[in-house]
């Protein structure tokens, strides 16, 4: 079995009766929801908050009721994927371009399970993945002048046409090389003071429980 799928199906294993859960995004996830999918026929109660609209397109398909946040402000437990993740269980996530979404649902919950395979755990972020920013497109070209300054090579996320790539929110995402991010809470203090970055990759202090899918087959729990 895929590690992803490992860490997914173990995750979606979690989540009990009554609950509301967020659902976050990506290739890892996918396997979670399909494990919850399962659940839900054999009549686990739940209800899923999505982090993306391809998240609620998948949970609709599947048959995984939905909910959101009006609704629930407080979610029990929300399981999402991660691009990196530190020893201190820091993290950077965005790959998908749902890094807003899923950084809202994650502090709206009691616990944020993280769900990754193996090779997505780092010594050190930044090295061999980039760090995504959501920008509102009138801001762009001064975040990116800002962005340089604080010491890396930003540049705009496109698709294969060169056109740029519009988040669920109607943004641009931003990726930002770095040759290794020594203190990540400074840097997303630093994110957050630029005025028209409206989140920032880094998930800093908000990971539970680090799930691990090993390519031996077992599971880490962190």
């Amino acid at each position: 079995m895929d590690t992803k799928q490992l860490a997914g199906r173990y995750a979606a294993d979690l989540g009990e009766s009554g609950w509301v859960l967020g659902l976050g995004t990506g290739s890892t996830v996918a396997f979670a929801l399909e494990r919850l999918a399962e659940r839900v026929r054999e009549g686990l109660d739940v209800r899923g908050v999505p982090t993306s609209l391809d998240t609620e397109s998948k949970c609709r398909r599947y048959g995984i009721p939905l909910t959101t946040l009006e609704e629930h402000p407080r979610l029990r437990m929300t399981i999402d994927g991660a691009d990196e993740v530190d020893p201190q269980k820091r993290l950077i996530k965005g790959g998908g371009g749902a890094l807003l979404r899923e950084k809202v649902v994650a502090s709206a919950s009691e616990e944020l399970v993280v769900i990754v395979g193996e090779n997505k755990v780092v010594d050190r972020l930044g090295v061999g993945f980039l760090l995504p920013v959501e920008v509102v497109p009138f801001a762009v070209p001064y975040v990116l002048r800002r962005l340089e300054e604080l010491g890396c090579a930003p540049f705009v996320r496109a698709h294969q046409d060169g056109k740029p790539l519009v988040s669920d929110n109607g943004n641009r995402i931003v990726d930002c090389r770095f040759d290794g991010i020594d203190e990540p809470e400074e840097l997303e203090r630093r994110l957050n003071a630029v005025p028209g970055i409206v989140e920032n990759g880094l998930f800093c202090g908000l990971a539970g429980r680090v799930v691990v899918g090993k390519a031996d087959g077992g599971i880490e729990v962190r």
